[in-house]
């Protein structure tokens, strides 16, 4: 019985509807066998090349093709991926990346209609790139099967011949039987490389937050009472629930970090990440292999595939710290993922589509900023959606001694040291001192009495010290101090209490609360070293 015929499909190629082979030479139980070996090479594979090179292994001794692949089918992305390295001869042009469906008319045509299509004589279908391509190869006939798991495409599986086969008919109708086997084991496969993938993801993310969250940032512990805040913290509660952008203006270590984690857990988003980007610390070489992520084998070193700091607030918030020290030439690779929503891990040519809110925050004065070409005028503006100005605590002094009251309790608690007693001479002494670090530095002043003075009363002579800037350090000014002059004096304090140590427990970064790399950048910005503070030349 002959074959009941050949259609054409909406590309004008030939499709595969039914053939049965005029001469059949492989009875039942030879096809039974063929499938079973073809079955035992792939069952126990664990890696896409093992399940691809132990398939070609059985089908060279069945099929004498000249290429065979194996595509997959993305469909969120409309994208073909190789599942592995192709067999046989090359196609340079074709091979190594990924490819819209549409760049790809003979996959496209057996995913789309899920029937098998069958090309005798490529030349027929020249006007088509990828044929001539593989014509230019020397290619000249070529059949593709769809994979299908569940009535859906997962792929197609492809073979090319240089020359076409005298019993071409009868190795479609047997490929046909086989490429639901190979369907079976393809799915298998991509589903346990997904679960590989989400642990190596979920790993990922809880060093993340194993390593940069800080029970102290705590949103609940945030603690205001002047009624400038609680303003403020009325207008944050309204547009927390919404995904528009928000800037943080204000002085170091008036509660910037805070707002942005009180902004997170309120909002839809709070069940996913919050994901903290320190923009000084980003430097250019650093930049796409922290935000954006790599392949494995991208570069030297990447020996494991990385989720960037952008594909890990996926679903969530990405805080987005001192935005304005962000070099130049970064911030236009940043405005970009933020319009698009998209970007490619490096190594990789397929984009990833993300969806976060992005919240951002700065001591600098970005208009200022804008003026001088230090800031981009359109990243401004999609970050200014809403912006909030934390004023210093001097400016909301009503505040300090509730706060030293609620800080000392807490701190004491954390620290398992009884509370030291303040007195009214000590508690007005803080509520005078400008607080040039703000609620950071009373912070760790007070975490330093709690230490020190534990269970023991405090006194104006014990504080002092801890309080007090050298006179001849302090700039002298006619009127009110710079925030910049506010924040060198600050910078000299701690540098002098710590004795020019930067890192440990006990060096300026600790103290400060500040990642050692934020801190160096601020050193270098206001000129200061840290051995003119360590007692000895060259300091720790």
């Amino acid at each position: 019985m002959a074959h009941k015929g050949i259609s054409s499909s909406g590309d004008g190629a030939q499709e595969l509807l039914d053939i049965e082979p005029k001469k059949a030479t492989w009875d039942s139980e030879t096809r039974y066998k063929l499938l079973l070996d073809v079955n035992n090479s792939i069952v126990n594979q664990n890696t896409r090349e093992k399940l691809f090179w132990g398939l070609t292994r059985e089908l060279r001794r069945i099929v004498d093709y000249d290429r065979f692949s194996i595509s997959i089918y993305d469909p969120e992305n409309n994208v073909l991926n190789w599942f592995a390295a192709a067999d046989g001869i090359s196609v340079k042009s074709m091979d190594g990346s990924s490819r819209s469906i549409d760049k790809g008319p003979v996959a496209r045509s057996v995913i789309t209609t899920l029937r098998p299509l069958l090309i005798p004589d490529m030349a027929e279908y020249r006007h088509w790139h990828t044929i001539r391509q593989m014509m230019a190869e020397g290619l000249t006939a070529t059949m593709a099967f769809p994979l299908i798991v569940r009535n859906a495409p997962v792929g197609s599986i492809n073979f090319s011949f240089r020359k076409k086969p005298d019993n071409l008919a009868e190795l479609a109708g047997f490929l046909t039987e086989l490429s639901g086997q190979v369907a079976l084991a393809v799915d298998n496969m991509l589903s346990h490389s997904r679960l590989v993938a989400l642990n190596a993801d979920l790993e990922q993310q809880r060093d993340y937050l194993l390593r940069d969250v800080d029970p102290q940032y705590d949103p609940d512990n945030f603690y205001y009472s002047s009624p400038v805040m609680s303003e403020i913290m009325r207008q944050v509660d309204i547009v927390a629930d919404s995904d528009v952008s928000v800037l943080l203006t204000g002085e170091t270590g008036t509660g910037k970090d805070y707002i942005a984690r009180y902004i997170h857990h309120r909002s839809r988003r709070r069940n996913a990440m919050f994901v903290k980007v320190n923009c000084p610390a980003l430097s250019p070489s650093l930049f796409e292999s922290e935000l954006f992520g790599h392949a494995k084998g991208a570069f030297t070193g990447a020996n494991a595939k990385r989720v960037g700091r952008f594909e890990m607030a996926n679903g969530g918030t990405l805080f987005l710290d001192e935005i304005g020290e962000l070099p130049m030439q970064l911030q236009a690779k940043l405005l970009h993922v933020l319009q698009d929503r998209r970007f490619e891990r490096v190594g990789e040519s397929q984009s990833l589509k993300v969806d976060f809110r992005v919240l951002a925050a700065t001591n600098s004065e970005l208009e200022q900023a804008i003026q001088t070409r230090h800031f981009r005028s359109d990243l401004y503006y999609r970050l200014n959606t809403v912006s909030f100005n934390i004023p210093p605590l001097r400016e909301r002094a009503e505040e300090i001694v509730p706060l030293v009251r609620r800080l000392v309790e807490a701190q004491s608690r954390a620290l398992h040291r009884a509370p030291p007693i303040l007195s009214a001479e000590v508690l007005a002494l803080l509520r005078r001192h400008p607080w040039p670090g703000n609620v950071r530095e009373l912070r760790n002043i007070l975490n330093r009495m709690i230490i020190i003075y534990s269970g023991r009363n405090v006194t104006r002579r014990n504080l002092e010290p801890l309080l007090n800037v050298k006179q001849h350090e302090v700039p002298s000014s006619t009127g009110p101090l710079t925030m910049a002059e506010v924040e060198r004096a600050h910078l000299i304090k701690v540098l002098t209490l710590t004795k020019g140590r930067l890192s440990g427990k006990q060096g300026a970064a600790a103290v400060l609360g500040m990642p050692k790399s934020t801190l160096q950048y601020r050193l270098r910005k206001h000129g200061l070293t840290l051995r003119d503070y360590s007692g000895q030349r060259g300091g720790p």
